[in-house]
């Protein structure tokens, strides 16, 4: 394989001179697709979220050497890329994509340094639930082969789980360890995966069990397959399971159990790492995409929780509240007309509320964007292998062909987690104009070179849908004081995660310190207020992306604004910041530049 690739890059400079006919632009779009496809061959499971069937039966290498290859590949195509174009000969967007990519090459060096400090698992986003989430969301069975990809997937679970508890018992060697809640918790979701029929006596199926006998009931319903034959493939996907899904996590289990005594009973922030400092300094470039020091973003924190505060006190008054803010936050975060019932209708209800805010902005869209998504948006409550009293909500990126629908995830295994009046601005934050427009749009602009399409940055992609929240206000669509309430509680709340992500990594505050500052400057129920300081504990800077990404959308529109006057076009604005696909922010701020002077 690594032969082959090298044989690719020294003919890519030749290929690419054999078409005098195009531009240097197109001809670097074309080549950077083709050195994207060669990076997909590293991914089976990214190809199967793009909607593809090449390297069905495959799950991702996530093995140490696998990184080190990959890695090597990447810099050799940038040496490619500066050997075979002239990036003065290439036009505006093309310049950002031959930067772009020397930009992710550069940024993989620095994370190669760091791979050991990253906690793998995790109980947000680790491989223990994001490979069952994959097999059950993302590969799809229309036909008996797909089936036996499944089945060969659920083999590969053993490797997959395994390269990964290798990379986690390495650095436990170098004193890197998660710290003890996220031990459990990821112990707890382990279990939860093999708990059910067929891994014990249950009545009830565990979720890939249900999965494999769902998808095998539409192979027959379609005529694909005949009951003998759904009784084969039953019997191998079970086989799978018990021999190889069962023992990965049961292996994983029984480790963490016997490390749990070695991990740190009250949290420690990233900089008590192993050059934890120079690490968490990293985080922060990483996320944001900025050079912005801890306290320079800490300091923004408190500035932004200060001016936000001022326009609750607005509302408080607004509606008449006899109380200070603090007392208002309470009558908010406990009153009970701002819940629903911990129930299934309770559920639904706010499954339907989530559904009519969505309805309502969607006929103001067309007055503040050129360009909208063609992939359909449902709303879902997560698995139950996954779900989490209070967890954050999230997003699943559709296809482009709209074969697969871009899905707004929940959380409602707890509705007093749940509070209503963050419903709407959380629907619009995941949804539209956020999350879906943003990633739909992208994926859907064929004159992109792929990998923009489909590669993620937090700063612009997090910072795009909280300026989403603020849009959403100022096209008009809040029409209740308790809920634009919510709104500002949603962006104090990416406000105070500058504060509080920087005070636990950079400054030595306590899981504690950090969840009293969050409770005393929101509204937000205390369940999610822990939950979600243990997010932050294991995704340093993580949070740190979201409010600096969104003031400097907010920074560019209004430098675009001021320099057009009259000429300023909100559509076209929104257009070009979403039709570059997830750029860093540097680069999305020369990008506007060239199109403000381009406008003049």
């Amino acid at each position: 394989m690594r032969n082959l690739i090298a044989a690719l890059f020294l003919l890519a400079p030749l290929a690419a001179m054999a078409a005098p006919a195009a531009s240097e632009s197109e001809r670097l779009k074309q080549w950077l697709d083709e050195r994207y496809e060669e990076e997909l061959a590293f991914h089976p499971e990214k190809q199967t979220q793009l909607g593809r069937k090449t390297d069905y039966d495959k799950l991702d290498d996530y093995s140490e050497a696998a990184d080190d290859a990959e890695l090597q590949w990447h810099l050799d195509s940038v040496a490619a890329m500066e050997a075979a174009f002239d990036r003065d000969q290439l036009d505006a967007d093309a310049r950002v994509s031959y930067d772009y990519w020397a930009y992710r090459a550069e940024r993989a060096v620095e994370d190669r340094r760091w791979r050991r400090n990253h906690y793998l698992l995790n109980q947000m986003s680790s491989v223990h639930t994001g490979l069952p989430q994959f097999l059950i969301n993302y590969h799809t069975v229309d036909s008996q082969q797909d089936m036996l990809d499944y089945i060969s997937r659920l083999k590969g679970v053993a490797t997959a789980l395994g390269q990964v508890q290798e990379q986690v018992e390495l650095a436990a060697k170098e004193g890197i360890r998660a710290p003890r809640f996220a031990y459990d918790i990821v112990i707890d979701q382990s279990q939860s995966v093999v708990t059910g029929a067929p891994f014990d006596d249950s009545e009830e199926a565990a979720a890939l069990w249900a999965d494999v006998q769902g998808k095998l009931a539409a192979l027959q319903d379609s005529g694909d397959i005949d009951a003998s034959r759904a009784d084969e493939l039953r019997a191998l996907a079970r086989k799978a399971l018990l021999d190889a899904v069962a023992p990965a996590y049961r292996s994983l289990i029984a480790w963490l159990q016997q490390d749990r005594a070695n991990t740190d009973a009250e949290p420690q922030g990233a900089s008590s790492l192993p050059g934890g400092q120079d690490y968490y300094a990293y985080r922060l470039r990483s996320y944001t995409t900025t050079d912005m020091s801890a306290e320079q973003v800490h300091q923004l924190g408190l500035a932004e929780v200060k001016r936000i505060r001022s326009e609750m006190e607005a509302i408080r008054k607004e509606v008449g509240f006899d109380g200070d803010l603090a007392a208002f936050f309470e009558f908010v975060r406990s009153d009970a007309r701002f819940y629903y019932p911990n129930t299934d209708a309770g559920r639904q209800a706010y499954i339907d509320e989530t559904e009519h805010y969505l309805d309502l902005i969607a006929d103001k869209l067309p007055e503040y964007f050129g360009i909208l998504p063609k992939a359909s948006l449902e709303v879902r409550r997560v698995e139950a292998f996954r779900e989490r009293d209070g967890a954050a909500a999230s997003y699943s990126t559709g296809t482009a062909d709209g074969s697969r629908p871009g899905v707004y995830y929940m959380h409602l295994s707890d509705m007093s987690a749940n509070n209503r009046t963050d419903l709407q601005t959380t629907a619009y934050h995941e949804g539209n104009p956020g999350h879906h427009m943003q990633s739909s749009i992208a994926l859907e602009r064929s004159d992109l070179p792929l990998f923009r399409s489909d590669v993620w940055y937090s700063a612009y992609g997090e910072g795009w849908a909280l300026y989403s929240e603020l849009l959403a206000w100022e096209m008009g669509v809040y029409d209740n004081p308790y809920y634009n309430f919510g709104r500002l509680g949603a962006e104090i709340f990416r406000a105070i995660r500058l504060v509080v992500d920087t005070g636990m990594h950079a400054k030595g505050w306590s899981e504690e310190q950090a969840v009293q500052y969050m409770l005393e400057n929101s509204a937000i129920p205390e369940t999610s207020v822990r939950s979600e300081i243990q997010r932050y504990l294991v995704w340093p800077g993580q949070a740190t992306s979201y409010k600096v990404g969104m003031l400097k959308i907010l920074e560019l529109r209004e430098r675009a604004r001021a320099a057009l006057g009259d000429k300023f076009d909100i559509r076209a604005y929104h257009d070009l910041v979403l039709g570059g696909g997830s750029l860093p922010l540097g680069i999305l701020e020369r990008r506007v530049d060239e199109w403000i002077a381009s406008q003049v």
